[in-house]
């Protein structure tokens, strides 16, 4: 059996070489637990004449004493150095750059969209919405399109019921702005109204069942025709460049009179012609015309008293030309690739 001093000497040694806790409390429990050695030397203690006792048991307890203590202290010393440790792990190097999170890019077509009303409301408009589930009454036949008319054809649309529709024009907005405006006793209308239209066309690189138009209107007294051209030329110089001209072509619309569709200098040859503009040096960007003396007179106005002017123009046709985008769908894909492209600010 080994004596109290080899037992000190060795539990000394071994707490000294402890690098752990959880090996310091095994260590803990093996020296002062009761199997253990200091424990084995006390049963001993019956073996030793009366007198030699106390010496003795004074011996054990001053050992015992001196295990625990170092016992302490080296669990204090063990803790410390298990939280710098951790400290020193989870410690951050604010000299590093921070995680930068990825921006999102607002879409090419609500850019456009913002340009043009940005453009607009600069010359006094004011933008106007309205429902995208529209009554045929607003959507048709205040446009000067009543029931039969074979103009509905080329507009057919996702009918709700047989009153209700997914609005084929923003005319529709134009409509009610017309009422509203005669309502209140407005003498001037300049709205512009912006949004999304449906439409059953196939679904190819130039055309989709879904789309976006800006559809601009002016009423008041001594509107003409000329106010239309120099609004429309502003228009296409903001958004094409200033060295852009337009042209106005006879055309037909329901809802003007006369109607015409306005074209715009190409932008990519500046007029002599490329593929772009298939060897002509203009582009087709809309169609425009002075508001047909029906559509004022069912808002309720003496179209021989007030004139106006209304134009629509495509928002994805727009953008194509812009940006150089030429299949329609790749609005509609949300691929990020593309959409990154577009930054209006950069």
């Amino acid at each position: 059996m080994k004596n109290l001093t080899e037992i000190r000497n060795e539990a000394l040694e071994k707490i000294s070489a402890c690098a752990d806790n959880n090996t310091l409390n095994q260590l803990r429990i093996l020296y002062l637990g009761k199997k253990g050695p200091i424990q084995e030397v006390m049963k001993t203690m019956k073996d030793l004449l009366k007198e030699e006792r106390p010496a003795f048991g004074a011996q054990i307890n001053e050992i015992k004493k001196e295990i625990s203590e170092n016992f302490e202290a080296r669990r204090v010393i063990l803790e410390e150095k298990e939280i710098h440790e951790s400290m020193e792990a989870e410690k951050l190097d604010i000299t590093l750059s921070g995680y930068q999170p990825q921006r999102g890019n607002i879409h090419p077509l609500i850019l456009v969209q913002q340009e043009l009303e940005d453009l607009f409301i600069g010359l006094g408009y004011r933008v106007a919405e309205g429902p995208e589930v529209e009554c045929d009454l607003y959507n048709f036949e205040r446009a000067n399109i009543p029931k039969d008319h074979p103009a509905r054809d080329m507009q057919d649309t996702f009918y709700i019921n047989v009153e209700e529709l997914l609005r084929t024009h923003t005319t529709a907005v134009q409509m009610r702005q017309l009422e509203q405006y005669h309502e209140a006793g407005e003498e001037l209308i300049k709205v512009i109204c912006p949004g999304k239209v449906y439409r059953r066309d196939d679904d190819d690189a130039t055309h989709s069942h879904q789309f976006m138009q800006c559809e601009g209107l002016v009423v008041g007294k001594d509107i003409q025709l000329s106010d239309l051209k120099g609004t429309l030329l502003f228009m296409a110089k903001k958004m094409f460049g200033e060295g852009r001209e337009i042209r106005f072509r006879p055309s037909y619309f329901q809802f003007t009179e006369p109607s015409v569709e306005v074209d715009v200098s190409c932008h990519v040859c500046g007029g002599k012609g490329c593929h772009v503009c298939k060897g002509t040096g203009w582009i087709e960007i809309l169609g425009a015309g002075m508001v047909h003396p029906n559509v004022l007179k069912m808002a309720g106005y003496d179209s021989e008293v007030v004139s106006g002017f209304a134009f629509g123009v495509g928002i994805e046709r727009i953008a194509m030309l812009k940006y150089g985008i030429d299949d329609i769908r790749s609005f509609y894909t949300n691929d990020l690739r593309f959409l990154k492209q577009f930054n209006r600010f950069e």
